[in-house]
């Protein structure tokens, strides 16, 4: 049972990670606007969800400025967890 959750809850995160990644990009290449009303509020809403994990991250990691690695070291370690730590549940 608290596998199933914390495979989820991982899954969930692995996601939101991938939706934010992928959107910081097409913002950077200037593909969307965050002057658009929805687009703003998305990207507003994935930094308050994500800062909060990517911050310790920052800490750690060299000062590399023009790119940031926390994003990247956030999702590898989403991946590292749901795919070793979360025991593979038999269907």
């Amino acid at each position: 049972m608290f596998a199933e959750f914390l495979d989820l809850i991982l899954g969930v995160a692995y996601f939101i990670m991938i939706i934010h990644i992928i959107m910081s990009w097409l913002i950077n290449f200037q593909v969307l606007n965050l002057h658009q009303p929805i687009v703003g509020q998305i990207w507003m809403g994935l930094n308050r969800l994500l800062e909060p994990i990517y911050t310790p991250i920052r800490r750690v990691l060299p000062d590399t400025r023009p790119l940031d690695l926390a994003p990247l070291v956030a999702f590898i370690a989403v991946i590292f967890l749901r795919f070793s730590v979360v025991p593979r549940i038999p269907f």
